[in-house]
């Protein structure tokens, strides 16, 4: 037994971590997502083999067997909306780091409530401006469930909502011709020179 303030760790590093094509594909998640570091990326990834390996397991097993402990598995992973609820072990194995990453309450956040970039839902989740139902949560990592999601709202003594409608009022609106009338160019008039210029004689 360990020491309780040094816990295990939840996470795996990559068997090549120098590889460039790796790199590229984990900088690129960590943007998409709004990660901090590829820690966060690598916790889903073991979370994941961790729950493919559940469903490797419960294919060798006999089909009495099986019957009773698959819909545990399929049941927990629909709750959190990873797979729908007439998906079967076949879908688990397909499942992919990022349909956990879209999971996190930093993700469903952003694209919920209007943020620009998931960066500005993280900073608003940890400084205390997301509520779930009547629980507030600062936890950008959260997974959110089905149930969950419709639930997710800002604190009512939050001032985000009225800054992002600000920000919404000042963005400039693109104008687009109207059905049946033909888009008019534009060009600027061309500059004259010496020998274009009228001769005063």
């Amino acid at each position: 037994m360990g020491d309780p303030k040094y816990p295990r760790k939840t996470w795996r590093k990559p068997k090549r971590p120098l590889n460039y094509d790796l790199k590229m594909e984990e900088l690129q998640t960590l943007g998409t997502f709004g990660l901090r570091t590829k820690r966060e990326l690598w916790k889903a990834h073991t979370e994941l083999s961790r729950v493919r390996q559940q469903a490797r397991s419960l294919l060798a097993l006999t089909q009495k067997v099986r019957d009773e402990k698959e819909p545990i598995l399929l049941k927990s992973l629909s709750r959190i909306g990873l797979i729908s609820t007439e998906a079967t072990l076949d879908d688990v194995l397909n499942l992919k780091p990022t349909d956990l990453l879209a999971r996190r309450l930093q993700t469903i956040v952003s694209s919920k409530l209007g943020f620009k970039t998931p960066y500005q839902a993280r900073q608003a989740v940890i400084h205390g401006h997301i509520m779930i139902g009547e629980r507030k949560i600062d936890i950008p990592s959260y997974t959110v469930t089905v149930e969950e999601e419709s639930n997710i709202h800002f604190t009512p003594e939050s001032k985000i909502p009225q800054m992002l409608e600000a920000n919404k009022a000042k963005e400039p609106k693109i104008v687009t011709p109207a059905e049946g009338e033909e888009e008019v160019e534009t060009t600027a008039p061309a500059e004259t020179t010496k020998e274009d210029k009228p001769s005063t004689n």
